[in-house]
């Protein structure tokens, strides 16, 4: 397989997006309600952008870019980009695991249509 360091780039953009995302949700909902004065969000927002955590996370997105330019180097846009869609699907199991959010009938069966139009598109 002499694409594999572009599949371990789409893996890697994909756990790194669901990582950076998750901490960040995870952050947000310990630090509270967002204030209602200007100065009060700029406090809150410089706050969380300066714990260990939120810090983890933004560096994780930033790996998840550069772990994408070698995707591009290996794969054409049109195909790879797809893969990213299943973010959507992996997001809104974890939200239920973690953040113990609701899951319906209709969100399973959109997961399901998203994943099969992944298959579909990689193998056109």
């Amino acid at each position: 397989m002499n694409n594999t360091i572009g599949y371990i780039g789409v893996f890697t953009t994909i756990v790194l997006s669901i990582y950076s995302q998750l901490i960040i949700k995870w952050q947000v909902n310990s630090a509270g309600e967002l204030p209602v004065d200007d100065l009060g969000k700029i406090i809150f927002i410089g706050t969380l952008l300066l714990t260990p955590w939120v810090v983890s996370a933004i560096i994780a997105t930033f790996g998840a870019g550069v772990s994408w330019m070698f995707v591009m180097s290996e794969f054409d846009l049109s195909y790879a980009y797809p893969f990213l869609s299943s973010i959507y699907a992996f997001m809104m199991f974890a939200s239920v695991i973690f953040f113990h959010e609701s899951l319906t009938m209709h969100k399973i069966v959109g997961a399901l249509f998203i994943m099969i139009g992944i298959l579909f598109i990689s193998k056109g």
